[in-house]
């Protein structure tokens, strides 16, 4: 049975446009982005214009695709709140390579700033700009050949994402083929005075040592039995052992005394015990520069690196960015970067982090099931603590 066609997209069914109006002067600075090449003066898309329709997508559940997009920018309203004509399908798909994505990627670092932490309290003051890092895979088409996977015909994109923890919002991110070094990539996009966490995968001592270089602090897991320098054994307080703590160590070096790539600064070697989901026991070693935390802040800290999962899920599942609009790596990255804007901005509408629930209650509003004061008294109603 052939499926049903899908309805033509209609002004009634677009709706939350005062959230763009609030939005389009932060879009201003992308207008001039990519005209060199019209010498002639004629063009009639511009980024700023692109990029307003992009987060349309993603705001409304109506538009479902490029061609939905296409049809929405014939719609009287659309056209005077963007400013753009009726466009073409093919112009639509020619934006994804004449647009640079790099701007965007100032302007989620730039928002992320604005964001307020959503925890408080004297735990969220020590493990201030706690930022998870972690990398996720989108899957592609086989004809996207420079995006070599496993082999040739699997091909997909990594999103490099660094996750600001107590704010709940991703404060940069950068996309390479998924075939690509995890820690050279963090490496490339290290910032000062930022508490980075990190699973195993990570496990770099060169990596470490340039975090530090760079005026940061890490918590980091390592693999068990790694060598290193201990200087003294602390004692562990009730509330460590509660946090699953065994062993609380101040070391002086990380990795064999002899080998090149030992890292040679004082560290904590916090040994947390834990008990898997299967049920198998587990003692998780973890490394960190602040001498000055708790051990269970630090068995603390690893935990929230959990948080950064739960905002791939929301990212994939619930924005729905498995479905690329584009096959080349500039327009995959203006689309990865226009829906972590969009994340972005409910948590500064909204107060709170993006949730499944949240994101519900947006998407009726929006398609008009729901009134603004059902939404707002949804945003004022308790929200449910994070399983983290």
């Amino acid at each position: 049975m052939a499926r049903p066609k899908r309805p033509p997209v209609t002004e009634r069914d677009l709706k939350g446009f005062k959230y763009f109006k609030l939005l389009l002067p932060l879009l201003d600075r992308l207008h001039a982005v990519g005209t060199d090449r019209d010498k002639a003066g004629n063009r009639q898309l511009f980024f700023d214009q692109y990029v307003a329709m992009l987060l349309l997508y993603f705001f409304n559940p109506i538009v479902v695709s490029l061609r939905g997009l296409q049809k929405a920018t014939g719609l009287a309203k659309v056209q005077r709140l963007l400013g753009v004509g009726r466009t073409s399908l093919g112009s639509l798909s020619e934006a994804s390579g004449v647009f640079a994505a790099e701007p965007l990627r100032a302007l989620i670092q730039e928002l992320a700033q604005q964001a307020l932490p959503l925890q408080h309290g004297p735990e969220a003051e020590a493990l201030r700009n706690l930022c998870a890092v972690d990398g996720t895979i989108l899957t592609g088409l086989p004809r996207m050949v420079w995006a070599l996977w496993q082999d040739d015909q699997h091909r997909a994109v990594k999103i490099h994402l660094h996750f600001d923890v107590l704010k709940s919002v991703p404060v940069d991110a950068t996309l390479t083929p998924a075939a690509c070094s995890e820690p050279a990539q963090l490496q490339a996009m290290l910032q000062p005075q930022r508490f980075y966490v990190l699973d195993r995968g990570y496990a770099s001592y060169q990596l470490f040592h340039a975090i530090l270089q760079a005026g940061s602090s890490l918590v980091a897991r390592v693999q068990e039995y790694a060598a290193f320098g201990l200087v003294e054994d602390r004692p562990l307080t009730p509330e460590a052992r509660a946090a699953g703590v065994v062993r609380d160590g101040v070391i002086n070096r990380l990795g064999s005394f002899y080998a090149l790539n030992t890292l040679r600064h004082p560290l904590r070697l916090v040994i947390v015990h834990r008990t898997k989901s299967d049920g198998t026991p587990e003692n998780l070693w973890l490394v960190t520069d602040r001498l000055d935390l708790a051990p269970e802040l630090v068995a603390l800290a690893y935990r929230y690196r959990w948080t950064i999962e739960l905002f791939f899920r929301w990212f994939k599942c619930v924005l729905g960015c498995q479905h690329l609009l584009a096959l080349n790596a500039n327009g995959i990255a203006i689309q990865v970067y226009v829906a972590l804007i969009a994340s972005l901005l409910i948590v500064l509408w909204t107060g709170r982090k993006p949730t499944r629930r949240t994101w519900e209650m947006i998407q009726f509003y929006l398609s008009g099931w729901a009134t603004l004061e059902e939404l707002e008294a949804h945003l004022l109603s308790p929200q449910p603590k994070s399983k983290s």
